[in-house]
């Protein structure tokens, strides 16, 4: 993970909150997640405190204050809806937000066979999200661009033949998937970040929400579709797809297959120190190469 800018102790979260929401400043705190960009507290039983770790995330933290509230009203699931924008301090000087909190057991801490009864739920979910974006709507660098514009990325961690011993295939898969004709309609709204981690059940298997939107942008819906392997075996992965009917066609798959391998490859790269995301991007390469 990156070093953090700022760390972000639990005093300094409970006087912001009895700073700037007085009304909420008796509630319980206690940290629930410490992520590459922002910090997670639980607040009370309904809400949460989501601040930046590091000064590149404070962006995010905008987006999220800005487009989350549409993203809610389309939703079939829940989703964690800025309910206070915090402003900054001299102890703490990046915004931040009060969110709802989304219950639900993160999609990474089940098994595949358990994820499976989720499928039509996230494939509903991204039919809601994935509408042409507004032109003020910011375009993310890394997600939802050509593919081609990962190229050098996606090579250069393919090197590491100790860490993939199959690189060849995946090479292949690669190249394959960037024949696959481009994006050519309008720049729709993206998650940007959708993998196992941002995906909350419920008890029985079914989507309870989707969280972590910092990375929300216009582009390429294909770059939202790779949870098809990052999360789901092959036939739930297929029941995923058959959810999309004629809204996606073969090339917007195979971009997604590519799509899938940049994000497997990122969090097998770069979480050394963060077993359940290595598991996950491990997870993707084996999905990758049984397709």
């Amino acid at each position: 993970m990156p070093p953090a800018t700022m760390e972000v102790s639990d005093a300094v979260v409970q006087c912001l909150v009895r700073q700037q929401r007085p009304d909420l400043g008796d509630r319980p705190l206690v940290r629930v997640a410490n992520g590459w960009d922002n910090a997670t507290f639980r607040l009370g039983d309904d809400l949460a405190v989501r601040l930046p770790r590091r000064a590149e995330a404070v962006p995010l933290i905008l987006h999220e204050q800005r487009y989350l509230p549409d993203i809610a009203r389309r939703s079939p699931v829940a989703v964690p809806v800025p309910v206070h924008a915090g402003q900054p301090t001299s102890d703490f000087p990046y915004p931040w937000s009060i969110v709802q909190w989304v219950p639900g057991a993160g999609a990474d801490d089940v098994g595949p066979a358990g994820r499976g009864p989720a499928a039509k739920g996230l494939a509903d979910f991204l039919l809601s999200l994935h509408v042409p974006a507004e032109t003020s709507v910011p375009v993310n660098p890394f997600r939802g661009v050509p593919l081609l514009d990962r190229d050098s990325a996606v090579v250069e961690r393919l090197g590491d033949r100790e860490r993939y011993p199959h690189a060849a295939a995946l090479r292949a898969v690669w190249e394959q998937t960037c024949t696959a004709k481009a994006w050519d309609r309008p720049p729709m709204m993206l998650h940007g970040d959708l993998h196992p981690g941002n995906v909350l059940l419920t008890d029985d298997g079914s989507l309870a929400g989707v969280i972590d939107f910092g990375d929300v942008g216009a582009g390429d819906p294909a770059v939202d579709l790779a949870v098809g392997w990052l999360m789901f075996d092959a036939g739930a992965r297929h029941r995923f797809m058959d959810a999309f009917g004629p809204a996606m066609d073969g090339d917007t798959w195979m971009r997604a297959r590519g799509w899938a391998l940049i994000l497997s490859t990122a969090l097998l790269s770069n979480s050394d120190d963060n077993p359940r995301m290595f598991s996950v991007g491990a997870f993707g390469i084996r999905q990758i190469l049984e397709d």
